[in-house]
């Protein structure tokens, strides 16, 4: 075992290392025959020394303490406390609303607490169930859970690997990683010693992951490693210690709710011992500061917080955005960076012929193939040197080069199934790394011809012709090549495509060399994961938000600068920072690039989460998309993670906050749009439901000063406090959004949330408010009138209504928007005009709110003065939009 290794190779296994040993070191490292496995007693000493092959989960806290911990909120608590006062008052209609939203709260913030669990029970998912192992000389079925280090694992095509695998023995295996390396095509694997000690995964071409899954040929490899001590398990253990981080919203929320508590303890204190000075009742001004106190703190935010969230919700669901943590709908508002894996989120995830080569000319489109040579050659092999198959219903099959050439070929009018019933194939030379190339042997009517094809460098030194139009002539080898590393700059894998005729086919004694020489060149193909069609217009429209896309992936420098090029994302002449780089660097010195590198290529997941941390140090506030296993971490570090719902893992949609249904990095965008709406919308309602508590807070403080006695009773205060807060202020959750909604730039995560000249407005306005109402309180008391407290009633609760009317922009006026364009919100205002009316002129409500009914003049005095306010916040957002006053940030310059 690698605790009792020699001291070198101690070295190099506790560095994970064992792709540097070669095959014969491995089974004295290990003390095993490969021939013959463990022997099952040494297997269960093992086992019991290393633990099952699992996933480990953390123990999961118990259900009542995770409800309970969402009471542990300041917030909440300032809640709950004004629950039971309220209740104390007499008013339980209003304690059993405020436990309510309490609860509602609680039970989301539950909901938001098991999501690391399910990450890690999705990443247990991926681990195979059973594997054959050699034990005693046998091979037998074992649970995956039971394999231990040493033992020695046989599998095939089709199987998962169930540990991470030093391979022995390989025939033409190849391997999907794209889950761990983020790389679309399969790996072909080998088992000869590699000298670069310090290779990324996706370079240990003799090593199998657990996890993966071998889509061809089969293999043998000694277990190196067994549970979370696989490279999967370490991605487990990335995610078990990433921290969740709070969104932008609830911070704005947190800081809201200890500043307005200290507020509200001050206010209550100063009122209740303003009106002991002025000699009211004792009881009667705790019960008023009591009031006041339940008024003060808007116990409806949360409600209209998660109705605005939950509308937005529904509405991306339809969008093909699925929503998975609920206040991540306004994260979205806040991101200025975009962290994107390439392949499957802004590629397509498959190989596409892009460019064809042949007799110096070049072919990018195929539905018309010219009837010559040598594209007729060329489009020949490119169908019957190839392994890819159609099933039945038309789904290919295969490796996922061969299935983009049967494409191509198929799309050229050269079928597959047609072309070998003529030239059936007789013979092949299988493709292996060594030589890089494979030749298949067809036979045709003047005997057998035989297709090679592979890499330009090998392929090209065994030809000694070229085909043209007019037949075969010389080959110009150093300009072939000089094509070949043209179309490679351009981020295209290119092969090299050759024939030979032969009488009849070569006898098994010649050499495969020999085979292979004598060839004729017909062409190259230059292959790439193309980007997806929508992805370049996403793009241009995130930079229009003044949000940053970095591309981020495990695949070669080369083919990552380019799709970021095509794509916008990169400019010419731009960096990519390679993983190798990356390591090389200390923390403070890619802290201080790390805000101009728009490609990574070649990283590991521990990497993504350090790019994340790094740009989250100057303040970015970031988002994460990606599909993989390997994404996983850093969907959940980052402040959102977005993950594929068609072609993504579980692994990934588990750890993110947003799944992407269709898959489109385009669906973002709308998403960006929508939750700046809902921010926009939530920031509305505090304005206004704060502008109406200070202005109940400023009629009751200043009265006593003017010389006249508590302008309000306990209960119209929480009557106020109940209808105007709660109809009018849900209604704002379905305002559309504002112009120009996605030409400002991000909101700073650390933005308060009264920022832009909000608790300037909720002072003055709230004053205007207070002063209408005193205004009518002292004209009641001067003529004589009764009803003074009825009116000043009145007054506060249409005023607010006619506020709420005109914050339903912070630029727009009113009439611009349209009296029909958010018809709840126009309801809600009726509804709450109706009830008011009710409380003063239906009989048996007047001895519940202590009201009289008014006169046609006290009405008229009532309607004429509440509409003040509406006109002073009309010609506050006419200065507004001319930058008089509150002068927002720039616009975001369309730079796509």
């Amino acid at each position: 075992m690698a605790d009792q290794l020699e001291p070198n190779k101690q070295d190099v296994a506790s560095n994970g290392r064992w792709h540097a040993l070669h095959p014969e070191e491995l089974g004295a490292a290990f003390r095993v025959n490969a021939a013959a496995g463990l022997a099952s007693e040494e297997a269960e000493a093992r086992l019991e020394f290393h633990g099952e092959n699992l996933i480990r989960e953390r123990p999961p806290r118990p259900m009542w303490l995770m409800f309970l911990g969402q009471f542990n909120d300041f917030m909440i608590l300032i809640l709950i406390a004004a629950a039971i006062i309220s209740g104390i008052v007499g008013e339980p209609k209003d304690a059993i609303a405020i436990v309510v939203i309490v609860v509602l709260n609680a039970i989301i913030g539950f909901v938001q607490e098991i999501r690391a669990e399910r990450a890690l029970a999705a990443l247990k998912k991926m681990a195979a169930s059973s594997a054959i192992v050699l034990r005693d000389g046998e091979r037998i079925h074992v649970t995956a859970s039971q394999i231990v280090p040493g033992d020695v694992v046989l599998f095939e095509a089709g199987n998962v690997v169930p540990a991470d695998l030093r391979l022995i023995e390989t025939a033409q295996l190849k391997i999907d990683e794209s889950l761990l390396t983020g790389e679309a095509i399969t790996i072909e694997k080998r088992t000869d010693k590699l000298d670069d000690s310090d290779l990324p995964l996706g370079d240990r071409l003799n090593m199998a992951f657990k996890g993966t899954t071998a889509t061809y040929g089969r293999g043998i490899g000694i277990v190196t490693a067994t549970g979370m001590g696989t490279e999967l398990g370490k991605i487990a253990t990335l995610i078990e210690g990433s921290e969740t981080l709070r969104t932008p919203l609830q911070q704005r929320l947190a800081v809201f709710g200890r500043h307005l508590g200290l507020a509200v303890l001050a206010i209550c204190a100063i009122v209740f011992f303003v009106g002991l000075m002025r000699g009211e009742k004792l009881v009667m001004m705790f019960l008023t500061a009591v009031s006041l106190a339940v008024a003060a703190i808007p116990e409806a935010l949360p409600a209209v917080v998660t109705v605005s969230l939950a509308m937005g919700a529904r509405k991306m669901v339809k969008q093909n955005a699925l929503i998975r943590r609920l206040p991540a709908v306004e994260t979205l508002g806040s991101v200025t960076i975009i962290c994107s894996d390439k392949t499957g989120t802004l590629t397509q995830n498959r190989m596409q012929v892009s460019e064809l080569q042949a007799d110096g000319s070049t072919l990018r489109e195929w539905q018309s193939v010219p009837a010559q040579e040598p594209w007729v050659s060329l489009f020949s092999a490119m169908a019957l040197s190839n392994d890819a198959s159609s099933n039945h219903s038309g789904e290919l099959t295969g490796d996922p080069t061969e299935i983009a050439l049967y494409q191509t070929a198929q799309e050229g009018g050269f079928d597959k199934a047609l072309l070998q019933t003529r030239s059936p194939r007789v013979f092949e030379l299988p493709f292996d790394s060594d030589r890089k190339r494979m030749t298949t042997f067809h036979r045709a009517e003047t005997g057998i011809v035989a297709y090679t094809k592979g890499a330009p460098e090998t392929v090209l030194p065994q030809c000694v012709a070229a085909l043209t139009r007019q037949g075969e002539t010389l080959l110009d080898c150093d300009a072939v090549l000089a094509a070949a590393e043209n179309m490679a700059a351009e981020g295209l894998r290119v092969l090299a495509v050759a024939y030979r005729t032969w009488s009849e086919q070569p006898a098994g004694t010649q050499g495969v060399d020999d085979i292979e020489s004598q060839l004729v060149f017909i062409g190259l193909i230059g292959m790439i994961d193309p980007p997806r069609p929508e992805a370049q217009e996403a793009v241009r429209l995130c930079k229009t938000a003044g949000i940053t896309p970095v591309m981020i992936t495990g695949d070669h420098a080369v083919t990552a600068s380019v799709i970021a090029r095509r794509l916008g994302i990169a400019e010419d002449g731009d960096a990519v920072l390679t993983g190798a780089q990356l390591a090389a660097l200390d923390d403070e010195a890619f802290r201080e690039i790390v805000r101009d590198v728009r490609v990574y290529a070649r990283v590991d997941p521990a990497q993504k989460i350090r790019i994340v941390e790094a740009l989250q140090a100057h303040g970015e506030f970031v988002a994460m998309t990606g599909d993989g296993v390997n994404d996983a971490p850093a969907l959940k570090r980052a402040d959102i993670g977005i993950a594929m719902g068609k072609g993504g893992t579980d692994v990934a949609r588990e750890a993110s906050s947003l799944v992407l249904l269709d898959d489109n990095f385009a669906t973002i965008v709308g998403a960006v749009r929508e939750g700046r709406r809902i921010f926009d919308n939530i920031r509305k309602f505090i304005k206004y439901t704060m502008t109406s508590n200070s202005a109940e807070i400023w009629t009751i403080f200043l009265a006593p000063f003017l010389g006249m006695p508590i302008p309000l009773l306990p209960i119209h205060i929480l009557w106020i406090n109940l209808l105007t807060d709660g109809l009018p202020g849900l209604a704002l959750a379905a305002e559309p959004e504002e112009r120009g909604v996605m030409q400002r730039p991000p909101r700073p995560p650390k933005e308060s949330i009264f920022a832009h000249g909000m608790w300037q407005h909720i002072i003055w306005s709230g004053l205007v408010i207070a002063g209408v109402c005193l205004f009518a309180q002292a004209w009641a008391i001067r003529t004589g009138s009764a009803h003074w407290q009825t009116m000043v009633f009145t007054v506060l609760t249409l005023s607010q209504m006619c506020l709420v009317m005109a914050l339903r922009s912070e630029r727009d006026s009113l009439f611009t928007q349209g009296l029909l364009s958010n018809k709840s919100l126009l309801g809600a205002v009726a509804l709450t005009f109706a009830l008011q009316m009710a409380t003063i002129y239906v009989p048996w409500l007047n001895p519940i709110f202590n009201t009289e009914p008014l006169s046609l003049g006290e009405l008229g005095l009532c309607l004429l003065l509440s509409p003040v306010v509406f006109v002073l916040v009309e010609i506050e957002k006419w200065m507004r939009r001319r930058g008089w006053i509150f002068r927002e940030a720039n616009r975001v310059k369309n730079n796509a």
